[in-house]
């Protein structure tokens, strides 16, 4: 069993490095055993790839949503930009995301946090991350990273704990409309006037095998 996961591992830091390498690309190519999710906006377009290899906990989960519907008719409601974000010693370029029940979705149980320390996956630009509160509190809220921003990663200074946040794959196509969805008109509290709708979020490819259980009824 060792084996495998080192192999998995190993694939997926591959992956890794072929995305960050293209990352500041508003298009880059995924690994084929990269699944991909289709999100519907009303500012265009993004697809991202999910890297279950190196962290199959958090992809599961968002996958799990998405083939249930959970993302349609959600948000991104929340814009985060480094040269307005002051009022942190570690400000930060995102933007974030919900299902029409918010950001504290409390319809399914939380999962554990996988640290970028362990899956070797990087804040780099297009990165799509979990958001959480306390260390294993993620549930649906994701954001999108606009620009590399280290201080999301383990041992980074955003979250107090230190723990950073879950990393779990990148945008493959529509970095650009991310990066339109966070220069829009948002309010003082960081929120989006007025937010952007998900339409509908697609699995464009078959589910990773080990997601196949946790996605059981």
């Amino acid at each position: 069993m060792q084996g495998k996961k080192s192999a998995d591992m190993r694939r997926g830091l591959i992956a890794v490095a072929a995305l960050s390498a293209l990352a500041g690309c508003a298009t880059v190519k995924p690994e084929p055993t990269m699944p991909r999710v289709a999100l519907d906006t009303t500012a265009g377009s993004i697809v991202l790839a999910l890297n279950a290899a190196a962290a199959p906990i958090t992809t599961c989960n968002f996958i799990g949503y998405v083939v249930t519907g959970d993302y349609d008719g959600g948000t991104f409601f929340r814009t985060v930009n480094r040269d307005t974000n002051t009022a942190s010693r570690y400000p930060i370029d995102v933007i974030q995301a919900a299902t029409p029940r918010g950001s504290d979705d409390a319809s399914r149980q939380p999962i554990t946090l996988e640290r970028t320390r362990d899956t070797g996956l990087r804040h780099t630009a297009g990165a799509v991350s979990m958001a959480r509160d306390g260390p294993d509190s993620a549930t649906s809220s994701f954001f999108i990273v606009t620009e590399e921003t280290p201080s999301l990663d383990f041992g980074g200074g955003r979250n107090p704990d230190g723990q950073g946040f879950a990393a779990f794959g990148a945008v493959v196509e529509g970095l650009d409309v991310a990066r339109r969805i966070q220069r829009m008109p948002a309010n003082s509290q960081e929120q989006l006037t007025p937010p952007v709708t998900i339409r509908s979020a697609r699995l464009m490819d078959a589910a990773p095998a080990v997601c196949m259980k946790s996605m059981q009824p």
